[in-house]
């Protein structure tokens, strides 16, 4: 059951893989009811990786808390279902590349024509236009342009992938904030408006902070430092790794302390960022060699005694067993019906009014039935709709209906 601050919001789903789906996830988690729409053939993802039937773990992580709906939008009384959802609703997501949903007729002005008030939401990768607009875009291709890639380089300067699909989930945080803004705007203006979101603007908004501070003075600029992220490595304890930081001053003592050499907390050159950024050769081997001294456990103890900046590497099986994280709850199980239970994270944001628990990830068209009838399609309509390929059934489909083959 989903409660929260967007319960009563309606989305349409037309986009798939991830950056779509995942912003829709995030307003499903916040009490949205969302539709997804797919073509009979599904959402790519529902193949990929591990899965139990059409539903993938990926899948499922993108797309709970939604019902599913499989229409076959080349056909027009398909779309004339989707246009009678689009009337009802209160945001339309999609990430075609441009032109494509155009072609399908439900673009945004046919869209603000059926429903002034809808919020149109269209990602894509590079751009609603511009030279590289007709390119097909996947993650890596965004971190590669986005300079993402760059910022991985180690010693050797060469540009590596993240190992996550980072530019499509910073697009969908970002889609999914612009909506809750545009429907806030909508409650004083009382009318809609199109939201164009390209992941290369999401990814480089992403990196500018830390990655392009070189790049952030035009005029008389300063002497350049070395990227942020250049300074970022894990440090080797006696049976595993820890990550620190010492931005500020204090934490650059309480970290001297947790691994008991307060003499470097001492030094006057390493009182200040910039002294510790000047003279980094002359004291990250002293500390390098007091973490590896220790274990990761006492290492552990003294970061929580000291308030010290650090905490444990994690293997990926690790994760959910972390004492913070149970702590939080931030991994529920869910019972995922005829596939059991299956693991995956609630909202990060806890709201004091509402609640949200996970929802389960729609099987292909599963909804199809229980929406055709919410819109005020007759089991006849609904028959012919089916019998026809308009909508594809689901393998379970409530009361049943009467396949009439005739026209509605």
């Amino acid at each position: 059951m989903l409660t929260g601050p967007l319960a009563g919001v309606r989305v349409v789903d037309l986009s798939q893989i991830v950056s779509g789906p995942m912003a829709t996830c995030i307003l499903a988690g916040q009490g949205a009811d969302v539709v997804k729409i797919e073509s009979s053939s599904g959402d790519p993802i529902r193949a990929l990786g591990p899965r139990k039937g059409d539903l993938s773990a990926m899948f499922i992580a993108v797309n709970h808390g939604k019902r599913g709906l499989a229409l076959d939008l080349k056909r027009p009384e398909a779309l004339a279902v989707l246009e009678k959802l689009i009337v009802q609703s209160d945001v339309l997501v999609e990430n075609f590349r441009p032109g494509v949903i155009e072609r399908l007729g439900c673009g945004y002005d046919r869209c603000r024509e059926l429903n002034p008030r809808l919020i149109y939401a269209s990602i894509n990768g590079f751009g609603p236009d511009g030279p590289y607009a007709n390119i097909r875009v996947y993650d890596p291709v965004v971190q590669a342009v986005s300079g993402l890639a760059a910022l991985q380089a180690g010693s050797d300067s060469v540009p590596q992938l993240m190992r996550t699909l980072i530019a499509d989930k910073t697009t969908a945080l970002t889609a999914a904030q612009a909506i809750t803004a545009a429907l806030f705007a909508r409650e004083r203006s009382g009318v809609g408006q199109r939201i164009d979101i390209a992941m290369l603007d999401a990814a480089i908004a992403f990196a500018w902070p830390d990655g392009m501070w070189n790049d952030t003075f035009l005029d008389e600029a300063p002497t350049p430092w070395p990227t942020y992220g250049s300074q970022m490595r894990l440090w080797t304890a006696a049976d595993g790794q820890v990550a620190v930081g010492a931005l500020q001053n204090s934490e650059f003592q309480a970290l001297c302390e947790a691994v008991a050499r307060p003499d470097l907390a001492a030094d006057p050159r390493l009182a200040t960022i910039a002294g510790r950024n000047m003279h980094r050769a002359d004291w990250t081997p002293a500390l390098s060699a007091a973490v590896k001294a220790m274990s990761v456990d006492a290492l552990m103890a003294e970061f929580i005694r000291t308030g010290a900046v650090g905490g444990r590497v994690n293997s990926v099986a690790d994760v959910v067993s972390d004492p913070q994280v149970v702590h939080n709850k931030t991994v529920a199980a869910v019972d995922h019906g005829a596939i059991g239970r299956v693991a995956m994270p609630r909202g990060a944001a806890r709201f004091s009014q509402g609640s949200s628990v996970p929802g389960v990830a729609p099987t292909l068209g599963e909804q199809g039935i229980v929406i055709l009838r919410e819109l005020g399609h007759t089991d006849d309509e609904i028959a012919f709709l089916i019998s026809t390929g308009c909508v594809i059934a689901p393998p379970q489909c409530g009361r049943p209906i009467r396949l009439t083959f005739r026209s509605p």
